[in-house]
């Protein structure tokens, strides 16, 4: 049987929040089986808990921001982190944050990957469930060259496309399409070191909206007109359209079940993916929740997301 997974044991860092510059720090630890990822504020009374799921999402500019019920408890810029347990396939977690904000550390889900592996993880008494795609399922926005689109399809895997349009020197000397799939290339290796990105004449708007307080060349790939301001350079040749992908993993683990299918989307971002997310809920026949016996039959992307011990018992 393919089993839950959750951490070995407790882990935790300290960062400072990308659009918040508040300095947080951030505990995970092990949840019993059908838990899910859940994240407790414990700087407030009562440590307010919120779970991960796709009705949590209350705001999505710049990032995916959970709030709770009492509509004020606020956990953002959560898809990093979310991105990172879908691809090491973890699915019962606490996590602990003393702000409003998870850190930013190095601006891609890498730091998160190191975090989760050096915790180690086990698995659990129960049979992990996936959520597979049974029919199309598409959620849009504008029309002509403005329309921004995000679909599910069916697959027998775990499959991304992305298409971004950026009409900047930088950005159009990489490929702005990627297609990832997850049961030939591992996520750490694929798409987990992929940073967000932004341009130096879109701070000072940001900063007076409250946002990007926190973002620096060491959390974010900072361009100016012409070109990349990093000394290090880009970690892909498509790491922009990369990060997109990423970001795009995190925000559909919110669904709270890994995916069995077929993503692509063209310019689309957190708002159009927590959508496309409340649309597959609300066609029952778009999708089935499955398990597996056999952890052979099961999809490739699975097998990727074991430790090296566990995946070569299959």
């Amino acid at each position: 049987m393919l089993r839950q997974r959750t951490l070995r044991g407790p882990v935790s860092t300290t960062g400072v929040g990308l659009h918040t510059g508040v300095k947080v720090r951030l505990v995970l630890r092990p949840a019993p089986p059908g838990h899910g990822v859940r994240f407790v504020r414990t700087d407030l009374p009562g440590h307010v808990e919120i779970a991960a799921r796709p009705e949590s999402v209350g705001d999505t500019r710049m990032s995916s921001c959970l709030i709770a019920d009492d509509q004020r408890t606020r956990v953002s810029t959560v898809e990093h982190l979310m991105s990172a347990l879908a691809g090491l396939g973890i699915d019962n977690l606490v996590v602990e944050v003393d702000a409003g904000e998870l850190p930013i550390l190095d601006g891609s889900a890498a730091p998160f990957v190191y975090l989760l592996e050096s915790a180690g993880t086990i698995e659990q008494d129960a049979a992990r469930v996936f959520a597979r795609v049974r029919k199309k399922v598409e959620v849009s926005d504008g029309e002509g060259n403005s329309r921004r689109f995000a679909r599910l399809e069916p697959l027998e895997g775990f499959r991304l496309t992305f298409g971004i349009d950026f009409n900047h020197p930088a950005v159009n000397k990489t490929g702005q399409t990627a297609t990832v799939d997850l049961g030939v290339v591992p996520y750490s290796k694929g798409i987990a070191r992929a940073r967000t990105f932004g341009f130096m004449q879109d701070v000072e708007a940001l900063r007076s909206s409250g946002l990007a307080l926190g973002g620096s060349l060491d959390n974010a790939i900072v361009m100016d007109e012409f070109r990349v301001l990093n000394s290090d350079g880009l970690r892909y040749a498509d790491e922009f359209v990369k990060h997109k992908i990423l970001d795009a993993v995190g925000d559909l683990y919110l669904l709270g079940r890994p995916l069995i299918g077929s993503y692509v989307a063209h310019k689309s971002g957190h708002a159009l993916n927590n959508r496309l997310l409340r649309a597959l809920q609300a066609d029952a026949d778009a999708i089935e929740l499955v398990t597996f016996d056999r952890a052979e039959d099961a999809p490739d992307f699975a097998r990727l997301q074991l430790p090296v011990a566990l995946a070569a018992a299959w």
